[in-house]
């Protein structure tokens, strides 16, 4: 059932709620929007007459959200920055030049992806790059992508995922950390300082069960959310650490990290090209993807 467009509030009324509510406080938001405090008032009475509903409650002079003031705030604060975004996307738009929405994996993208782009643009200088970084699966028919990155199984609701690359998994370490702790057989690492990954705890369980025959649970040690954080910890001598290959090429050839063991794992998932049903026939998006095909 559709709603009436009178019962949709002004965006002009959601800024002021969401703005008095950020800072509890009707003086201040009417500075920040150039506006008198008696404006500010109105426009959240209007919204609150529309609603029927209390937003704010008066305590010592200040204002304070009500229960379903902070119910309302999260979806109005998420609103307004989509109606942003929508409008720097229509501005950036406006010199005709065509536009490619990739969403990929943060370290995927800083440390691979990014310094390949160049040789893209050579060949399509005028396209614009519209990149975000997403880490977990989304909803392709509420984003508007061109294709997406994505890490795992060729798995993803109105979509196409076509296969990119297997990921290869070596221990490695500072200089400095492998001249502490000299490592001559895959089970020294058990009692070594190990860096995780939060997203998957037991990489350094099944690498040594692997290439040690070890079962015990190898756990313990530093998490990070993200490899590119367990790079920088691996860097600055914070323990061993399991890492795509792909992702150290210029740490590796520096020697700033080094391989422990030349015993690498592949794991289970793999890297996959996601388009959505909608963007098959995106000239733009195929040939960008025939270029990763290229560059793997």
């Amino acid at each position: 059932m559709s709603v009436s467009r009178s019962l949709v509030p002004d965006l002009t009324v959601l800024q002021a709620f969401e703005c008095a509510a950020r800072h509890g406080s009707f003086t201040r938001a009417a500075t920040e929007l150039n506006l008198t405090q008696s404006a500010v008032s109105r426009q959240i009475r209007t919204l609150e007459t529309q609603l029927g509903v209390v937003l704010f409650e008066r305590v010592r002079k200040r204002v304070v959200l009500s229960s379903t003031g902070k119910a309302l705030l999260a979806d109005v604060a998420a609103l307004l920055a989509q109606t942003e975004d929508l409008v720097l996307r229509a501005m950036a738009a406006a010199d005709d030049r065509q536009t490619l929405t990739i969403a990929t994996l943060p370290t995927f993208g800083n440390r691979w992806l990014l310094r390949r782009l160049p040789d893209f643009l050579k060949s399509y200088p005028e396209t614009r790059l519209d990149i975000t970084c997403r880490s977990e699966p989304f909803d392709l028919a509420r984003e508007d992508f061109d294709l997406v990155i994505h890490y795992g199984q060729p798995v993803w609701a109105h979509a196409i995922c076509t296969y990119l690359c297997s990921e290869v998994i070596l221990p490695v370490a500072s200089p400095a950390l492998l001249k502490e702790f000299p490592v001559t057989e895959a089970a020294d690492l058990l009692h070594l300082p190990l860096l995780h990954l939060a997203t998957r705890p037991k990489l350094w369980t099944e690498w040594l069960q692997t290439h040690a025959g070890i079962e015990a649970k190898a756990f313990s040690g530093h998490r990070f959310d993200q490899f590119a954080m367990i790079i920088e910890a691996a860097l600055n001598g914070l323990g061993f650490a399991l890492l795509p290959d792909y992702l150290i090429e210029e740490e590796l050839s520096s020697g700033r990290l080094q391989v422990v063991i030349d015993r690498p794992i592949s794991t289970a998932n793999g890297y996959y090209i996601v388009t959505p049903e909608g963007k098959k026939s995106s000239a733009i998006a195929r040939a960008f993807e025939t270029w990763l095909l290229q560059q793997v």
